[in-house]
């Protein structure tokens, strides 16, 4: 049982380190689609505030005319337009993180407040990355202790709740 227990605490261990050590590949394709999409929304952003300006109207001023319209249509187009804008501050926040974080640490920017579209884009087109750097050892160590350890954990409480204790002495028992 000793044996099955540390081989699957070891291939668990390997398991996690081959997933840890994608996460930095997984950020770096996040922050291309991050940085891709952000240039977009802001052609549109920029797009819809030379419209406003046009018409004599600041950003707010363009929503709020949306907002207040008795057309169904534009009173919806102007809660997606507010959406967009929403989101793409939120996107080009996110953006600065990443660009300011420490490589190390993008990973983790990712996870606080993943973008769902970005992250669904990403997973669909993510390629396996080899960890060559520090940071994708950092991330491969990261995963090798993590699920490693709770591997150990649960082989322990499956051990004591499923493996009967035989007295000293009695037969099958190690010690006699």
């Amino acid at each position: 049982m000793a044996v099955i227990r540390r081989t699957s605490v070891v291939v668990m261990a390997i398991v996690g380190g081959l997933a840890g050590s994608q996460a930095p590949e997984f950020a770096q394709q996040y922050r291309q689609r991050l940085g891709g999409a952000v240039e977009e929304m802001q052609a549109v952003v920029a797009d819809f505030d030379q419209d406003a300006r046009r018409s004599g109207l600041d950003r707010e001023e363009a929503l709020d005319m949306y907002a207040r319209s008795p057309d169904t249509f534009l009173h919806d187009r102007g809660s997606s337009m507010s959406a967009l804008l929403a989101r793409f501050s939120a996107l080009v926040r996110q953006r600065e993180e990443l660009e300011t974080a420490d490589p190390a640490l993008r990973p983790v920017v990712v996870l606080r407040r993943p973008d769902p579209r970005i992250v669904e884009g990403a997973w669909r087109q993510f390629e396996l990355g080899v960890p060559v750097t520090t940071v994708g050892a950092i991330w491969t160590g990261i995963g090798v202790l993590v699920l490693g350890f709770l591997t150990w954990i649960v082989a322990r409480v499956l051990r004591l709740l499923f493996i009967r204790r035989v007295p000293k002495g009695a037969p099958g028992s190690r010690r006699a």
